[in-house]
């Protein structure tokens, strides 16, 4: 068992790191006020292939593993959470079309998606189904050469703004043998985005309804096979929890580092308050509980990258600990701030923001516990 990173994953978490530090930590308190959505900044990362992680070579992608993906994406949160997060969405969008497309699909959507040309967004929750995936009630509906949408869909991230959309919708009976997923364009006829949402973090990214009234999409759009939809969207969000497992372990490992060195400059009763026991027992456990994490989030990668037939299991119990005690490292880095947590000058309470949502999205953390159990209790 070897824990050290090659050359070549060390030469990639280096690049995330430069690029997080340049490009994005100066910025992210300003988008995050401003509700900016950084496409430009974006499309840089793109040139970097942090666009295209695990998606091919063929269109423009890295073809890398998850375990790269995750080191990636710890990196790039760092530097800031909302907007590494809005990347992973792109990359599970765009691994989804390349993975289970028609070659004309692929080749259509693919390169312009690895560069960011086009952008991404992936659309499965709806206003009456969040956690009841599979009781999704969009409907899709073939009528000569093309498919017919009508339903909604909610919390879309990129809502509006993505140019590209891959959509669960009903082809079929009841229960997830009835899904299929389709690619829509931002432009196809009936489709239409509600109001942005008014939202406690992740504010660099818009979200919104999605909302689709006899929308019509050529019936090429049909991604993979009729009825095996909410298999490629459990397929996606396997890895899109490790995505945003990772981003959680950059946000709590910024927090972390902010308040070491705060703690050590700033004094009460005469002496700084890395001078306190209950100080260091504090930050004793934030950097264990970190360390934990990712330890499990890479667990979780490699069991994608090696196809363990656990690899669910280990992918829905990395997002559920690291989503958890990451939002709790970040809760006690801004406790350990004081009065000085709770302002705007210091990124703890927008870290906090951003990472209170990480427990709820890609499955909920009580979801994550119904499919560990249900593996467990499956062998």
């Amino acid at each position: 068992m070897d824990f050290a990173l090659n050359d070549d994953q060390r030469a990639i978490q280096d690049a995330a790191r430069q690029f997080a530090e340049a490009e994005l930590a100066p910025h992210s308190a300003e988008w995050d006020e401003t509700k900016h959505f950084p496409v430009e900044v974006m499309k840089h990362a793109a040139e970097m292939g942090f666009c295209g992680i695990y998606t091919g070579e063929e269109h423009g992608g890295m073809a890398l593993g998850r375990v790269e993906a995750a080191l990636i994406f710890e990196e790039l949160s760092r530097g800031d959470v909302s907007t590494a997060a809005f990347i992973s969405i792109h990359n599970m969008a765009t691994w989804m079309i390349d993975k289970f497309g028609s070659d004309e699909l692929r080749g259509r959507y693919v390169p312009r998606l690895t560069t960011m040309e086009l952008i991404a967004s992936y659309c499965l929750t709806e206003p009456g189904s969040g956690s009841d995936a599979a009781g999704l009630r969009t409907t899709a509906k073939l009528d000569g050469d093309h498919w017919v949408l009508n339903g909604s869909k909610a919390f879309i991230s990129g809502a509006g703004t993505s140019d590209v959309y891959v959509v669960m919708a009903r082809t079929g009976q009841d229960g997830p043998k009835g899904i299929s997923t389709f690619v829509v364009e931002k432009d196809a006829p009936g489709l239409s985005f509600g109001a942005q949402e008014r939202k406690m973090g992740w504010n660099s990214q818009p979200t919104a309804i999605v909302a689709f009234d006899d929308c019509r999409i050529p019936a090429a759009n049909l991604l993979g096979k009729e009825g095996d939809g909410f298999r490629y969207a459990m397929m996606g969000l396997d890895g899109g929890r490790l995505n945003i497992a990772a981003c959680s372990l950059g946000g709590a490992r910024l927090a972390l580092e902010t308040t070491q060195a705060y703690v050590t400059t700033r004094k009460q009763f005469g002496k700084p308050l890395s001078d306190f026991q209950n100080t260091q027992f504090k930050l004793a456990d934030m950097a264990t509980q970190l360390e934990a994490c990712r330890l499990l989030v890479l667990r979780g990668a490699w069991a994608l990258d090696t196809r363990h037939p656990e690899a669910t299991k280990w992918c829905a119990m990395a997002k559920r600990f690291a989503t958890d005690a990451c939002f709790q490292i970040a809760d006690e880095a801004l406790q350990l701030h004081g009065g000085y947590g709770y302002l705007k000058d210091y990124p703890l309470e927008r870290i906090v923001r951003d990472l209170r949502v990480h427990r709820i999205l890609e499955g909920t953390n009580e979801i994550m516990r119904v499919i560990t159990a249900r593996e467990m209790l499956r062998q």
